[in-house]
């Protein structure tokens, strides 16, 4: 355990030791803190994310720091970072400090400016995001907002959106997701009993198909146990 702490010197297996547990223990903090820490950048998350690379980046690089004192500076931080959290589910006013409500940057088809002040970007940048959705014209959006994470939620003026089965008093058959019980190659047998099936239906299936299970790249079965499969090509 010497390659954790300060040395004049460090060997290619103490360099290596100290690359694993320092990725070990990022990939610990970062199921710790939750999927919010990565599927969101807020400003905690994205103070967390950059303070958190900068410690554990030296000690990789600098034989003469102890990599001890980052693991501890790093567990502090992820408590502190898990305190926020629960502090702002909390507390509406701590929340609404760390995650303000949306700017409306476009309403009926107007710019406001004053959002766009508060959320700090240019006309330009609000263009550039229109034209990533597909929108040409300012006009036609009914309301934009400026959302905690940095991005843009547009919505079209309701003349100008899809019909949907709804409006037309169609009536539609539920939503189904079909199960995936191959993948690979390999039954998944807990995707296989969700689905109400079992190993002698599946064999039953691929039989009459004439392939082997192992030869299936994937499998699924709808609400209807109809089994589309797909193969290694």
């Amino acid at each position: 355990m010497d390659f954790i702490y300060a040395q004049e010197t460090l060997t290619t297996i103490q360099w290596i030791m100290r690359a694993i547990v320092s990725f070990s223990f990022l990939l610990l903090a970062t199921k710790i803190m939750g999927r919010r820490s990565i599927a969101q950048l807020r400003l905690i998350d994205f103070t967390i994310a950059l303070v958190l690379g900068n410690i554990l980046a030296h000690p990789l690089s600098d034989e003469g720091l102890g990599l001890k004192g980052s693991l501890i500076t790093t567990s502090v931080l992820v408590i502190l970072y898990l305190a926020c959290v629960f502090l702002s589910l909390k507390w509406n006013i701590f929340k609404n400090w760390l995650e303000p409500s949306p700017y409306t940057l476009i309403k009926n088809g107007e710019i406001h400016y004053n959002g766009i002040s508060k959320a700090r970007i240019t006309v330009d940048h609000l263009l550039s995001e229109a034209r990533k959705a597909n929108i040409e014209e300012i006009q036609k959006v009914a309301l934009a907002l400026w959302e905690p994470d940095g991005s843009i939620s547009f919505f079209l003026s309701p003349q100008l959106q899809a019909l949907t089965p709804g409006d037309m008093q169609m009536i539609k058959k539920p939503f189904y997701l079909p199960m995936t019980i191959i993948k690979d190659g390999k039954v998944d047998y807990s995707q296989l009993q969700q689905s109400g099936k079992d190993i002698s239906w599946l064999e039953n299936k691929t039989s009459i198909l004439n392939v082997n299970i192992h030869d299936i790249l994937l499998a699924t079965v709808d609400e209807q146990d109809e089994l589309k499969v797909y193969f290694y090509k």
